[in-house]
C-alpha cells in the first residue's frame, strides 16, 4: 500500500469530518441538553431535587441512568471489538467494518428523531446504539493511520483529522443553533422539534460525507481463511498483543496511562453539559456557545501541540497536557459561575486537541512493525471504551450516593494524576516527529 498518497490521507481525514458531528451535537452539545429538559418533563416524581424517570419499571435518578447509558454502550464495544477487529484482520475487510458501524450509528442518530418525553427509551437506546456505531467504525478507522502514513507525517495527519472533524461539526451545529434559537425560519413548531431534527441532520452528514471517505480509502482485500475458529482469533489476537505489549516497556507504560488519563477525559468531555445545566443552572445557549468555544479551540490547539511535539517530543507534550488537564479538575470542582465555566471551557479545547491528537499518533509510533494494526488499534479502542466505560459509571456511581455531582469530579482528578505517574516513566525518551 502507498505511503503518504494525498488522495488516501484527504479520505481519511474525511471521516473524521463525517462522525465528529455525533460527538459534538450528539454527546456534547444538544442531546445531554434536550435529554435533560425531556426527562424533567417525563419525570415520574421528584426527589431531594432528583428527577427520577420510569425505564422499563425502574424508577432510576435522570443523570445517573445517562451515565450508566455510556458505560454500557462502551462495555457493548470493547466485548465485540477484538471479535471483529480479528475478523477485519484475517478477512481483510477491514472497510466493510468500518462502514458497518458507521451507517449503524448514522441511522441510529436518524431514529433519535422520535425522541420525547412519552418516549425515553428511544433517546437512551438509540444514544447506545449510535454511540456503540461510533466507537466501532474508530477501530479500523485508526487502523488505517500507520498504513497509510509514515513515521513522520503521523502527528501532521492525526492533527489534521481533528482539526477537519472540529470544523465541519461545528459548521452542523451553527446550523442546529440556528434551527433551535428560531424555529419558525426552518417551518418548526417549537425548540424540542428543532433538537430532534438535529439529530435527524447529523446521521445524514455522518452517512453522506462518510461516503466520500470510502471512496478513497484503500479497498478490502479479501484472504483466504483456512482456519474455521475466525471468530475467535480477534479475542487471541488480543490476548497476543496485550503479551506484545508487556514486552515493550514504551508502549506498556503509554498504554497504562492512556486507560487512565483518558478515563478522566473522556468522562468530563461526556458529562461536561450535564454538569453545567444540573450544577451551576446554565442555560442551553450558554451551554451551546460553551461547546463552540470549546471546538474552536480544540483546532488551535491541535496544531499547537502537534508543534510542540516536533520540538520536545510526544511524552513532554503529553505531560504538559494532563498538567493543565489537573487545573481543569481541580477548577471544575470550585467553579461557582458561568463565567468561570465558560474561562473553564477555553483550557478544556486547547487540552482536548492535544490530548486527542497526539495520543493516537504516539500510540502509532510506538507500534511494531506489523501488518495486524486492526488487531493493535483495537487493543487501543478497547483500554479506550473500557476507561470511559468505568470513567462514567463510577460519576454514575459517585453521583448516585451523594447526590452531588461535583464529588463524582475527585475520583478523575486522582486518574489523572496515575495516568501522569506512568507516563513520567518514559519522559526521557523525546519520540518526536521524525522518529
Amino acid at each position: 500500500m502507498e505511503k503518504n498518497n494525498p488522495r488516501t490521507l484527504n479520505g481519511w481525514c474525511m471521516y473524521d469530518w463525517a462522525n465528529s458531528v455525533y460527538s459534538l451535537t450528539i454527546t456534547t452539545a444538544v442531546f445531554p441538553i434536550y435529554y435533560g429538559a425531556v426527562t424533567k418533563a417525563g419525570a415520574v416524581r421528584v426527589e431531594n431535587g432528583n428527577y427520577l424517570i420510569d425505564f422499563f419499571g425502574l424508577e432510576i435518578h435522570n443523570t445517573v441512568i445517562y451515565s450508566f447509558a455510556l458505560s454500557f454502550a462502551f462495555v457493548s464495544i470493547a466485548l465485540i471489538n477484538p471479535l471483529l477487529s480479528g475478523i477485519a484482520d484475517y478477512s481483510g475487510k477491514k472497510k466493510s467494518f468500518m462502514k458497518f458501524f458507521a451507517w449503524m450509528g448514522a441511522l441510529a442518530c436518524m431514529a433519535l428523531l422520535f425522541f420525547d418525553k412519552d418516549h425515553i427509551w428511544v433517546g437512551l437506546v438509540f444514544f447506545v446504539i449510535a454511540t456503540i456505531g461510533y466507537a466501532g467504525s474508530l477501530v479500523f478507522y485508526n487502523a488505517y493511520l500507520p498504513e497509510i502514513a509514515t513515521n513522520d507525517q503521523l502527528d501532521r495527519v492525526s492533527a489534521k483529522g481533528f482539526s477537519m472533524g472540529y470544523v465541519g461539526s461545528v459548521l452542523l451545529l451553527i446550523v442546529n443553533i440556528l434551527m433551535l434559537q428560531m424555529p419558525s425560519w426552518f417551518g418548526l413548531q417549537d425548540e424540542g422539534e428543532a433538537a430532534r431534527i438535529s439529530f435527524l441532520t447529523v446521521g445524514i452528514w455522518w452517512l453522506v460525507f462518510s461516503i466520500y471517505s470510502f471512496m478513497r480509502l484503500p479497498k478490502d482485500v479479501p484472504l483466504k481463511i483456512k482456519d474455521k475458529n475466525i471468530l475467535f482469533k480477534g479475542y487471541e489476537e488480543s490476548r497476543k498483543v496485550f503479551h506484545q505489549i508487556l514486552q515493550i516497556p514504551r508502549l506498556r507504560n503509554f498504554l497504562f496511562g492512556f486507560f487512565f488519563y483518558n478515563m478522566s477525559f473522556q468522562t468530563i468531555m461526556y458529562l461536561a453539559s450535564i454538569f453545567g445545566s444540573e450544577e451551576l443552572h446554565i442555560p442551553t445557549s450558554g451551554l451551546i456557545a460553551t461547546i463552540l468555544i470549546i471546538q474552536l479551540v480544540a483546532i488551535l490547539g491541535a496544531y499547537l501541540f502537534t508543534m510542540s511535539s516536533k520540538c520536545y517530543g510526544n511524552i513532554y507534550t503529553l505531560i504538559f497536557a494532563l498538567c493543565i488537564a489537573l487545573v481543569i479538575a481541580v477548577c471544575a470542582y470550585l467553579v461557582q459561575t458561568a463565567n468561570q465555566f465558560y474561562l473553564l471551557a477555553v483550557l478544556v479545547g486547547l487540552v482536548m486537541g492535544g490530548i486527542q491528537s497526539i495520543s493516537r499518533s504516539t500510540y502509532s509510533k510506538l507500534l511494531p512493525v506489523t501488518k495486524d494494526n486492526a488487531s493493535f488499534f483495537s487493543f487501543y479502542e478497547l483500554t479506550d471504551k473500557v476507561g470511559t466505560a468505568l470513567g462514567t459509571a463510577i460519576f454514575g456511581l459517585v453521583n448516585a450516593s451523594t447526590g452531588n455531582m461535583r464529588d463524582s469530579l475527585f475520583p478523575l482528578f486522582v486518574f489523572f494524576v496515575v495516568g501522569l505517574f506512568f507516563l513520567n516513566k518514559i519522559k526521557k525518551n523525546t519520540l518526536t516527529a521524525a522518529e
